[in-house]
């Protein structure tokens, strides 16, 4: 059977967060008001600031996505997704990207999951040659037009059960299976493959991943070494 291996993208494949270009393109593309930064803005200051933690800037970015994506037209939102992947897509961290060139020559069947929305996701993970994308999907309403919710909320939160849904397919190995992510809420995904991978961590994920004694791997700059 072939083996698998899951990426989260954020922070972990991408250099940035595909979420945050994306509302920032909405607001630059005056699809969302400009207003819409305002319910960030303090929380990235914060941040920039080592003041405050990107935990609270992220859910800040996407308070303010959904309270701003309820009536966008779906086609205007995609043709965002389309200009920021063309912009930004090659943004990409050194060590995922060889890790995804050398498992893909090894046929393994990739897949990304990501909190990002699958819209984008699937612009951006084409460019790598991922085979299958999870991630949040927002209901449309009348005139392909969002109402604000997300469907399948639940199942997108727990990676651990992206994961048990390809396994159950019975096509794929776990044997050999890897998995890469970078912060504590990538923890179920880690811990349902046989070779986890931390990259790039913050200290919730970094100090959990020395409790079991996961490879912790950092780029900086140019290099790329173990802890």
């Amino acid at each position: 059977m072939q083996k698998v291996a899951f990426f989260d993208i954020d922070g972990t494949v991408f250099r940035s967060s595909l979420f945050i270009e994306l509302v920032e393109a909405c607001v630059a593309k005056e699809v969302f008001p400009k207003s819409a930064r305002t319910v960030y803005q303090r929380e990235l200051e914060a941040w920039q600031n080592r003041e405050g933690s990107y935990e609270s800037y992220i859910n800040a970015v996407i308070a303010s996505f959904m309270e701003h994506i309820r009536g966008v037209y779906y086609g205007d939102f995609a043709d965002i997704g389309r200009i920021v992947v063309e912009e930004q897509g090659k943004q990409i961290y050194r060590y995922t990207r060889d890790l995804i060139t050398d498992l893909h020559a090894k046929d393994y069947y990739l897949v990304a999951i990501s909190q990002s929305p699958k819209t984008i996701l699937d612009e951006f993970c084409a460019t790598l040659g991922f085979d299958k994308v999870y991630g949040r999907i927002y209901e449309l309403g009348p005139r392909d037009c969002f109402t604000g919710a997300v469907t399948e909320i639940d199942f997108i939160k727990d990676k651990a059960l992206v994961v048990e849904r390809v396994f159950a397919k019975g096509e794929y190995d776990r044997e050999g299976s890897i998995g890469v992510g970078d912060t504590e809420g990538d923890i179920p995904l880690l811990e349902s493959v046989e070779i986890p991978i931390c990259f790039n961590p913050n200290m919730a994920l970094y100090k959990y991943a020395q409790t079991r004694e996961w490879p912790i791997i950092v780029e900086r700059k140019d290099v790329v070494y173990t802890i």
